[in-house]
């Protein structure tokens, strides 16, 4: 498997990620995004966990004891390869609030996001995603920094030696359903 592409998360959440914990992931784009914001301009991507801007205010209270300090800095260590199942533009804030028990982020974290740049609406991503045996380690590049959601990996492809998924297809499934019964008007 290889991968030249990765997806920019707090670090928190890709470790929720990554152990299966979680599966779903509420976008909305960094600052230096297109006016349009976030789009799902990949389907398989690596985690790139950062440690920028993570706020313990926005995480829910379960999740803040995960927050640490960056443990190798001037170096990206990717855990995992995420592969989009769903991808929903969510454009109710009621709706998008729903999702609150499915994802990490407190409900304020969601609707301030919902709010960004005055253009109300998410996107929620349901992930499967496959821990690396060995986590990919590559040197932080100037290219990789600032607050972008997608990150070309030097355009070189990483061969990547894949753990089992996080958790099992029947698991994502029923997760699935969940998000879509949640979803529905």
């Amino acid at each position: 498997m290889s991968s030249s592409i990765a997806l920019k998360e707090w670090d928190t959440q890709c470790r929720l990620l990554t152990v299966g914990q979680l599966s779903l992931l509420i976008r909305k784009g960094g600052i230096m995004e297109t006016h349009e914001g976030f789009t799902v301009e990949h389907r398989r991507f690596l985690l790139y966990p950062t440690f920028l801007h993570q706020n313990p205010q926005e995480l829910q209270p379960a999740y803040r004891a995960l927050l640490r300090e960056d443990p190798t800095p001037g170096q990206i260590r990717f855990p995992a390869l995420a592969e989009v199942v769903a991808v929903h533009k969510v454009e109710s804030l009621d709706t998008a609030l729903k999702l609150e028990p499915l994802q990490a982020l407190t409900a304020d974290a969601i609707e301030r996001r919902f709010q960004y740049r005055g253009r109300p609406w998410v996107h929620a991503l349901l992930l499967r995603v496959r821990p690396l045996v060995t986590p990919l380690v590559l040197p932080e590049t100037p290219g990789m920094l600032g607050c972008v959601s997608w990150v070309p990996l030097n355009g070189v492809e990483h061969d990547l030696q894949l753990d089992g998924p996080a958790v099992s297809e029947a698991e994502l499934a029923a997760r699935q359903q969940h998000l879509e019964e949640l979803l529905s008007p």
